[in-house]
């Protein structure tokens, strides 16, 4: 092999990129005065393309694969140059490496809160935070549209333009939901797919896609959460006088362990000041009205009783139809009684409340009378 068959070999170029980053989308093949040497070796590996640039003007676009620049499969290229087809002196132009897989777990959020009507609380502010993932699906109108003449592109330079379209069509989203606030948390997959389909068509025009969007949470204020935290503690504490009972046992313990019997005396009037003016007040503490009666208490459930006699069962009577049949002589101590909550019958002088009606009759009237 003779020195000038050498040296062609030498300058056949063979073009590829191996991409060692995880945020780099377009790189440019650097060469000096960029000058491909005809019947290069361009190599596009899987999840690449690549794209060639002749003076400014986008002139072939190559998928993955091994291809050899030659003017037989670069036509446009060819008709650029006017070369015939023995044509051999290397030619000017760029080539640049696209990642076309997918850029993942990159972040958005809210930079300042949206107002929204929930039917629930009112005006609301609400911010909201999630992931999505972007890749290239047009590399021509990416070049076009993003990229332009850098030589090195990363996902960063176009991810702030990215959050930009899907917050302001999040709030268009979440302000026309209609959707209330304590249901967003059930409802973020179908609102993240609302929010995807509106922001595809702006997206496509980079030349982009979002393969997965995620809204991980949509959050009010902090003064607020907090209110809403004491709103859902009265709602556990039920009842709010034994609430407040167990407040005070609660801060017994706590000052009889910090200031000893003076502490546990303060703590024992602070619960019994609580747990008066809780008994004396409205709904949530709310004193009542003045010279207002206060209510009394319900009347107390009389006790019934069933009788056994002659083999029957009669009843039921209250204890003051029990009282007129023993001062007729119907009802005797000796009379089998029953009430719900007693195992059997028994004797009506064994029950105390019964009892009582045989102690107060009248003697027998005297002979004679």
């Amino acid at each position: 092999m003779g020195i000038l068959d050498f040296l062609t070999g030498e300058f056949i170029d063979v073009i590829h990129w191996v991409d060692d980053t995880r945020d780099t989308m377009v790189w440019r093949f650097e060469r000096e005065g960029h000058a491909i040497k005809y019947g290069a070796k361009l190599t596009v590996r899987e999840g690449q393309t690549a794209v060639f640039v002749h003076e400014g003007q986008l002139a072939d676009v190559f998928g993955p694969g091994l291809y050899m620049l030659e003017t037989n499969n670069m036509p446009l290229l060819t008709t650029l140059q006017h070369w015939d087809h023995g044509f051999k002196s290397p030619f000017k132009s760029e080539i640049y490496f696209i990642n076309t897989t997918r850029f993942n777990d990159l972040k958005w959020g809210t930079k300042n809160p949206i107002i929204c009507r929930d039917p629930e609380f009112g005006p609301v502010r609400l911010r909201a935070f999630g992931t999505y993932s972007m890749r290239v699906a047009d590399a021509a109108k990416f070049m076009k549209e993003i990229v332009g003449t850098d030589g090195e592109f990363t996902s960063d330079e176009v991810s702030f333009q990215i959050r930009n379209v899907i917050v302001q069509e999040l709030s268009r989203v979440l302000a026309s939901s209609g959707i209330p606030v304590l249901d967003m948390a059930a409802n973020t997959g179908d609102l993240a797919k609302l929010v995807n389909t509106a922001i595809a068509p702006k997206i496509a025009d980079y030349g982009l896609t979002l393969p997965e969007f995620y809204i991980e949470n949509v959050s009010l204020p902090e003064e607020v959460e907090k209110v809403l935290d004491k709103r859902t503690s009265v709602g556990l504490a039920g009842d709010l006088s034994k609430y407040t009972q167990f407040a005070a046992a609660e801060a017994l313990g706590n000052a009889g362990s910090a200031g000893g019997a003076m502490g546990a005396a303060v703590g024992a009037g602070m619960g019994m000041a609580m747990g008066a003016q809780m008994a004396h007040s409205g709904p949530w503490g709310a004193a009542p009205a003045a010279g207002a009666p206060m209510a009394p208490p319900p009347p107390p459930v009389e006790t019934v009783w069933h009788i056994a006699e002659a083999g029957a069962t009669k009843g039921p009577y209250g204890r003051g139809h029990l009282g007129r049949m023993a001062g007729e002589g119907s009802f005797a101590r000796s009379t089998l009684v029953w009430s719900p909550g007693y195992a059997g019958w028994v004797a009506a002088d064994t029950v105390p409340e019964l009892a009582q009606l045989f102690t107060i009759l009248p003697p027998p009237p005297p002979p004679g009378a």
